[in-house]
């Protein structure tokens, strides 16, 4: 079956923490004065949002460090993590891999309404029926892809104001001016 699951309104999607990551701070120019100090303070905006049970969709790039980071920061945070593997996840296999409710390439959902939901650490210039009602979540980009007003979203900690995970109702509200992508050889207007 191509469809998975269902994503519900009491659910979360971030990606890119990349906690631990040492060039992080400078290379996405995030306001932290230190790597330590980004790790306290994305745990903190997380676990402010997040309640303990929740679900979380990460969409890759979770940490990039040592196996011990990686499991210190699992250990603080709420949420049963759901993980989409990012290019910069070499630490998420055995021990690590273990503490996430399951880690997948790739997740096609749909929201309780019936709208497909894709989710992919890369974006995609299209996607199954992206030309029809559907959504496409993803990271990756650190905000840098310019909004070309189609549903698909990044939805990495730097795409947000706060640096915290999205809820479902961000994303449904961001969702609802955006518009389906040409489909094969049409142009939209």
């Amino acid at each position: 079956m191509y469809l998975v699951g269902v994503m519900k309104p009491d659910e979360f999607v971030t990606a890119d923490t990349h906690f631990g990551h040492k060039n992080i701070v400078r290379l996405a120019a995030r306001p932290f004065e230190s790597i330590e100090a980004m790790n306290r303070e994305l745990i903190q905006l997380w676990n402010a949002k997040v309640p303990k049970n929740a679900v979380v969709y990460h969409l890759g790039d979770f940490a990039l460090a040592k196996r011990s980071v990686a499991l210190e920061v699992l250990d603080q945070l709420n949420g049963r993590i759901r993980l989409v593997l990012g290019n910069h996840d070499q630490v998420i296999k055995g021990e690590v891999a273990d503490r996430f409710e399951w880690v997948k390439c790739c997740y096609d959902s749909k929201t309780e309404d019936g709208i497909r939901v894709i989710m992919r650490h890369y974006p995609c210039l299209t996607w199954r029926h992206s030309h029809h009602d559907s959504w496409h979540l993803h990271g990756h980009e650190h905000a840098s892809l310019p909004d070309e007003g189609i549903r698909r979203l990044d939805i990495g900690v730097d795409a947000h104001p706060n640096y915290e995970p999205f809820s479902y109702h961000e994303v449904f509200a961001l969702m609802q001016d955006r518009k389906p992508t040409a489909h094969q050889g049409e142009h939209r207007e």
